[in-house]
């Protein structure tokens, strides 16, 4: 028997009949667990119209009010952090420690928004000119969107709404349709709150809602975060209708490891940033570049720990790694090993003859050595856990391959040269760098965002520059008559 997952209009969930569902699976087991609705063109009219009508009086509300809301937001949050992270693990297939690191980095969002009423001062020039002051206040859109992943269904919402929130925006959030609930789980929260209704919306659904976010006219601002292609067409579309859009892209992160490394420091890092969430995220190392002559040793030790991974369902103890999303991004992503081999890498370890149980979607933790940048494994986001390996003789070749990438989201470098360091954070073109730390995602009192193919706009999302994105700027020019004068000037004796 499975559930109906629908939408939340209006501080409460649609009863309106779907007229399009499409199947959720636990993707640990493979079966169907619930169907969702997909929004027709009259769900995306409800839900803005609904927003479009709880947006003013959100934004005239008192910042201290504002910030009571989030910092109540953020106290449920962090008591019931087990049981979001438990909804995520059910519908992704993420571990749950791994689903509850998700909403730990979530919640520092909304943490990092509770200081709204400091996040919003503007500036103040008295006397600009005689008897003039300049002064700037930010203001907020009023609809804005959040279009959110499958991998983080928690994290990136939180990214995006508890900004969009504080900054006195109504927000409508359209989820992944694969796993849907954790977005409703979040609506009840905000409700519970004390946000009013209407100013949380979710419109689940497919392109369908896509397009009606980005056509209508009262929805101001678009935020994404996905692949390439579609971030693409995100912001091309969103920006010919208007609106302010920040497109976070695809990835292809390298970990560049130089001959000084700590080899079992770096193999430890490779294996948890390329495996990790069966390396379904954005900032997965995807490709390690070793320099000189420490490939041989890199390789072995990353080798060694890959049996010692333990892959099944999330939910159960002892779990490292669950499956991936549906069969058909599994079967998509094992076709890749074969391309590898056939290309000339080396299959050093095979994910598929990994012992895994019966059922789900899963493929076992996969290094290829001797990839090359004119393999598909090196070119495509691959967004599983396949593992590429490249040797380069020196640092300078090493950096320029990364230059070289079309990617540009997050990269590292492994050594314990400071000088080394040094020029690879100042010369490598990618927006998010990690030194001796291979997942370098910025905390939230930064802004999380990459470089070329990888961000379309130039706004990053959350911290400062999610406030900038979220509000408009407003500088104001104003002149009172000077009291010493204003009797004079009015005709009236002057008083002392």
């Amino acid at each position: 028997m499975t559930s109906s997952i629908g939408h939340w209009i209006d501080g409460r969930l649609d009863d309106a009949p779907a007229a399009r569902t499409s199947p959720v699976y636990n993707p640990a087991t493979g079966v169907q667990t619930a169907e969702v609705a997909l929004a027709t063109p009259d769900s995306v009219v409800r839900a803005v119209a609904s927003a479009r009508a709880a947006a003013p009086l959100w934004g005239r509300t008192p910042l201290s009010r504002r910030a009571a809301v989030l910092f109540e937001f953020r106290e449920l949050l962090h008591a019931r952090a087990d049981e979001l992270a438990a909804i995520v693990t059910a519908e992704h297939g993420k571990v749950l420690a791994d689903a509850a690191g998700e909403v730990a980095r979530g919640l520092e969002n909304v943490e990092y928004a509770t200081g709204v009423p400091h996040l919003m001062k503007g500036g103040y020039s008295e006397q600009a000119s005689t008897g003039v002051d300049v002064y700037s206040i930010r203001q907020p859109l009023g609809v804005v969107a959040g279009i959110t992943p499958f991998n983080f269904p928690a994290m990136v919402p939180l990214w995006m709404c508890a900004n969009a929130i504080a900054c006195g925006n109504a927000f409508i959030l359209k989820p992944s349709e694969k796993d849907p609930s954790a977005s409703l789980w979040l609506a009840r929260l905000w409700q519970e709150a004390g946000l009013p209704d209407g100013v949380f919306a979710v419109l689940q659904g497919d392109k369908v809602a896509v397009d009606g976010l980005l056509e209508h006219p009262d929805v101001s601002a678009v935020s994404f975060v996905g692949s390439t292609p579609i971030a693409r067409y995100i912001y091309e579309r969103g920006t010919a209708a208007g609106k302010r859009v920040q497109a976070l892209g695809g990835a292809k992160n390298h970990m560049v490891v130089l001959p000084d490394a700590d080899v079992e420091m770096a193999a430890d890092a490779a294996v948890s940033a390329g495996y990790g969430a069966a390396g379904e995220r954005c900032m997965a190392i995807s490709v390690v570049i070793t320099v000189g002559d420490v490939g041989d040793d890199l390789v072995a030790a990353i080798a060694r720990r890959l049996p010692a991974i333990a892959v099944g369902d999330g939910a159960q103890p002892g779990v490292e790694m669950g499956p991936l999303i549906t069969a058909e991004h599994r079967d998509r992503v094992a076709g890749y090993i074969d391309q590898g081999a056939e290309a000339g890498a080396r299959v050093v370890v095979d994910g598929r003859l990994t012992p895994m149980p019966a059922g789900g979607f899963f493929l076992g933790p996969t290094l290829l050595d001797g990839v090359t940048p004119e393999m598909t494994v090196y070119r495509d986001e691959i967004f599983g856990p396949v593992l590429g390996v490249m040797r380069c003789a020196t640092f300078d070749e090493a950096l320029a391959v990364v230059n070289a990438n079309p990617y540009a989201n997050g990269t590292a470098l492994f050594t314990r040269d400071g000088g080394a360091a040094r020029r690879f954070q100042s010369e490598v073109e990618v927006g998010m760098v990690g030194i001796n730390v291979p997942i370098p995602v910025p905390v939230a009192y930064y802004s999380f965002g990459g470089w070329k193919a990888s961000l379309f706009g130039d706004s990053h999302m959350y911290g400062p520059e999610g406030v900038n994105f979220y509000t408009r700027g407003k500088v104001v020019t104003s002149r009172w008559p000077d009291p010493a004068t204003s009797a004079v000037d009015l005709g009236f004796p002057r008083t002392r």
